[in-house]
């Protein structure tokens, strides 16, 4: 066994979980979608996969280029900031204005809200300019110090996520019973729209 690509890849793994694992936008709806078994599999594939293809980008070198155009992440900043405050007070609008049955249930979803659910997805994912920076440039640097070993790094960073994503949105069905009263979702609606919201103010701050 070679215990130098080994160490590399742990070493990958546990900075991205202590990346990812952290009360933000894409963790809420990740959680959100678990706890009611909508479309779960194709989130955390989103997830999961366009994390992959973020670090990879940065483990090639994309990340020095990224930084070279600035611009770039301030555009990326200002459409996902105003993404997560609208979708914020959607969710604070569910708080103080719950629909009929708002409670979770194991029926399944139309296609229609799932097609919903995906593109929320992927926005929520490729708006957020803290992935780039994340992904491309904090772990496509620390990769890059690992020299021939930069892409074990890079594959356990990317199966942490893999994990965490997986963990959250089908761990999320173990609360099952306590979401299946609508109070807990007006609670749970609350904090994504608290985080949404100030996430998306602090985005729009700094871009």
């Amino acid at each position: 066994m070679n215990y130098g690509i080994l160490t590399a890849a742990l070493a990958g793994f546990g900075t991205g979980l202590s990346l990812i694992v952290a009360i933000g936008a894409q963790n809420a709806f990740v959680l959100r979608q678990g706890a009611r078994r909508h479309a779960v599999l194709a989130v955390v594939a989103i997830c999961a996969v366009s994390d992959a293809l973020l670090i990879a980008l940065g483990v090639a070198g994309v990340g020095a280029f990224v930084t070279a155009w600035p611009a770039a992440l301030t555009v990326v900043g200002l459409a996902g900031g105003a993404f997560l405050i609208c979708y914020g007070v959607l969710a604070a609008r569910r708080v103080l204005r719950p629909a009929p049955g708002a409670a979770l249930t194991t029926e399944g979803a139309t296609s229609g809200s799932a097609r919903r659910a995906v593109l929320t997805c992927l926005a929520m994912t490729w708006l957020n300019p803290h992935v780039y920076l994340d992904t491309v440039l904090l772990v496509g640097s620390l990769a890059a110090d690992r020299g021939d070993l930069r892409w074990a790094f890079g594959i356990g960073a990317g199966l942490a996520s893999l994990t965490w994503f997986a963990a959250l949105g089908y761990g999320a069905r173990l609360l099952s019973g306590l979401l299946a009263r609508p109070a807990a979702w007006r609670i749970m609606d609350g904090l994504v729209a608290a985080t949404m919201v100030t996430m998306g103010g602090l985005l729009l701050a700094r871009a």
